[in-house]
């Protein structure tokens, strides 16, 4: 990968960010990781998807690059009026980047994770068809 695949990748991240992302992947929560056993290995439709994975000061939970696509999983504190302001405000700081970023809860990908992986290939394909579109760039 070159150093500049690695500056759109990583959105010019620190080094810290970093470490705190292995930290995490060390970590992940029961939901995460049922959802990454799902997501590895290029299940769906072939994309790659990294697990905390840093982007400029943020660590997004899952990522897949080539659509811009982040998959965050969020426990009961996303319910909280200061993480739904902190969340709001952290999806449009990635949206300047053209990332979109969709949510599941904890309890949807452990009571129905066939529509959470539904969910997700329909946006990879919206997101892969968006990105051969010959408009795309004009």
């Amino acid at each position: 990968m070159s150093v500049s695949d690695q500056v759109n990748m990583f959105y010019n991240a620190k080094p810290h960010i970093f470490e705190k992302a292995k930290a995490l992947r060390k970590n992940m929560t029961k939901s995460e990781l049922i959802l990454w056993d799902k997501l590895k290995g290029k299940q769906i439709l072939g994309l790659r998807f990294r697990a905390q994975h840093p982007i400029d000061i943020f660590i997004a939970d899952f990522y897949c690059h080539p659509i811009k696509l982040v998959i965050e999983v969020d426990g009961l504190i996303h319910l909280k009026q200061q993480q739904i302001e902190y969340d709001i405000g952290r999806e449009a700081e990635l949206s300047h980047w053209n990332i979109r970023i969709i949510r599941f809860t904890n309890q949807q990908i452990e009571t129905n994770l066939d529509y959470v992986i539904q969910e997700i290939t329909s946006e990879c394909k919206r997101r892969l068809s968006a990105s051969q579109s010959p408009l795309q760039g004009i």
